[in-house]
């Protein structure tokens, strides 16, 4: 009575005479190469369909964006409404979005089969269709309305150019780098010292303003020439803006090389997961 009396540990049930173990289930080199498949098809339907990365190889959206910072870019939310997929939120594209689109040309290059080759670019949205744009000493005036934009790079005397701080006031086809097409039709958009963006068509401008080849050197862009927007930096390396002009096998291993080298050391490690804005 009163005392504690110590239970001892019941030792595990063995099984039963005759009784057989579980049989491991072992997965058939059929079954495994339908898995590989499987998760395969879900990751191209992603990047096909759903979601794409993209590298920046120049620096037109400096401070935005970095030569070097890999994005992951949204393909569904501005693309055009698909039956397919009624529950997917779509909408236009607006002011101030950071878009990628394929730079229109009227004849793509060809490449050595003789495909088309298209150019995907990253620039910021300023002019949707209706828009009057022009440009006063570097200050956006879009419908009569001068434009606060902290993340473009500020006008000053130093960098002042009268192309592209006065657009339209220079025809582009009187400028390097513009394109024949955009200076032969750009007169018919330009009204009252403005631009007018036609239906179906919007204006695209770099953030880095003086560093950056866009609408006011090659027009417009139509609205199927949208691809997406990016949404966030899941990597960024430190990559000089040549490394991009480079080709050949050589070169590409060299670099493959320095960035396993450098990987800790070069990665910029504040953008990651840094969101575009």
């Amino acid at each position: 009575m009163g005392s504690r009396q110590s239970r001892a540990a019941t030792p595990a049930a063995e099984p039963k005479a005759g009784t057989l173990a579980p049989e491991r289930v072992e997965e058939t080199p059929f079954e495994a190469l339908a898995s590989i498949c499987s998760v395969l098809v879900i990751g191209l339907f992603i990047l096909t369909f759903l979601a794409q990365n993209f590298v920046i190889p120049s620096g037109s959206m400096e401070k935005t964006l970095l030569i070097g910072d890999h994005l992951v870019v949204d393909r569904i939310n501005l693309a055009p409404p698909a039956k397919w997929m009624p529950l997917v939120r779509y909408r236009e594209p607006k002011h101030g979005d950071v878009v990628v689109f394929i730079k229109p040309v009227s004849e793509p290059e060809l490449d050595s089969e003789g495909k088309p080759q298209y150019l995907f670019l990253v620039k910021r949205l300023v002019g949707v269709p209706g828009d009057r744009i022009h440009l006063r000493n570097g200050v956006v005036i879009l419908n009569g309305v001068a434009q606060e934009q902290p993340y473009a790079q500020p006008t000053t005397a130093e960098n002042f150019t009268e192309f592209l701080d006065e657009f339209p006031v220079i025809p582009p086809g009187d400028v390097p780098g513009s394109t024949e097409s955009w200076a032969v039709s750009f007169r018919q958009y330009e009204h009252n010292g403005e631009l007018v963006v036609p239906p179906g068509m919007y204006f695209m401008m770099g953030d880095n303003r003086h560093n950056s080849l866009d609408s006011r050197y090659w027009g417009f862009v139509p609205r199927a020439n949208i691809v997406g927007r990016p949404l966030f930096n899941y990597w960024s390396f430190d990559t000089p803006e040549s490394q991009y002009e480079m080709s050949g096998l050589g070169a590409r291993l060299a670099w493959m090389g320095h960035v396993a080298i450098h990987f800790f050391t070069e990665t910029r490690w504040t953008r990651t997961f840094h969101v575009v804005h």
